[in-house]
C-alpha cells in the first residue's frame, strides 16, 4: 500500500531534475571533447578556453587554468539551463528512450544553431579549431544523458510516471502468542 498523497512532478521539479540532467550531460560532453582534443595532440581543455576566449579577451586571463575554469563554469551554466528549459517543456515524461532520442535530436539542434551563431560569428578562429564530428557527438551525448532527466524527479512524483505493476500485498503475520 502506498503512503499519503503521491503528488505529480511540478515545473519546479521538472526544471531541478533537467538542471541535473544537463550538467551531468554537460560534463560528459566535455568529458568527451578533452579526450578527442588530446587524441588529436591539442590541450584537453581547449574547448572550454575557446569559449572562454569568445567571452573574455585572452589578456584578461594571465594562466590558461583560469580560461579553462571560466570556460567550463560557462558551458555548465549554459548546458544546465538549457537542461532545465527542454525538462519543462518535455512535460510530463514519456517512454525513457523516446525521451532520449527527442533530447539527443534537441542536443544536435542546439549544436547546429549554436556553432554558427557562437562560434563562427563570435570566434572564427574558434570554429576553425574546435567543431567537426567530434563536438556533434559530444552534444548527441549531451542529449542522450538529458534524457535522462525523470531519474532525478523525486520518488513520489516518478511513482506515477512508470509503468504500473500490480501491488501485492505482503501477508501479515501476527506475533507469537507470549507465554
Amino acid at each position: 500500500m502506498t503512503e499519503g498523497h503521491q503528488h505529480a512532478p511540478g515545473p519546479l521539479d521538472r526544471a531541478l531534475a533537467g538542471l541535473q540532467a544537463g550538467t551531468i550531460g554537460v560534463l560528459g560532453m566535455l568529458l568527451w571533447l578533452g579526450v578527442c582534443s588530446a587524441w588529436r595532440q591539442e590541450g584537453f581543455w581547449t574547448g572550454p578556453s575557446l569559449l572562454a576566449s569568445a567571452f573574455r579577451p585572452s589578456a584578461a586571463f594571465s594562466k590558461l587554468e583560469l580560461r579553462a575554469a571560466f570556460g567550463v563554469a560557462l558551458y555548465i551554466l549554459l548546458y544546465g539551463a538549457l537542461g532545465a528549459l527542454f525538462a519543462l517543456a518535455a512535460g510530463r515524461p514519456i517512454a525513457h528512450l523516446r525521451l532520449s532520442l527527442i533530447a539527443m535530436v534537441a542536443g544536435a539542434g542546439w549544436y547546429s544553431i549554436v556553432y554558427p551563431w557562437l562560434w563562427r560569428a563570435g570566434l572564427p578562429v574558434g570554429a576553425l579549431l574546435y567543431g567537426g564530428r567530434a563536438a556533434v557527438l559530444g552534444h548527441l551525448l549531451y542529449g542522450a544523458l538529458l534524457g535522462r532527466f525523470p531519474r532525478y524527479l523525486p520518488r513520489a512524483a516518478t511513482a506515477e510516471v512508470t509503468s504500473p505493476i500490480a501491488e501485492t500485498e505482503a501477508p501479515t503475520t501476527s506475533p507469537p502468542p507470549a507465554d
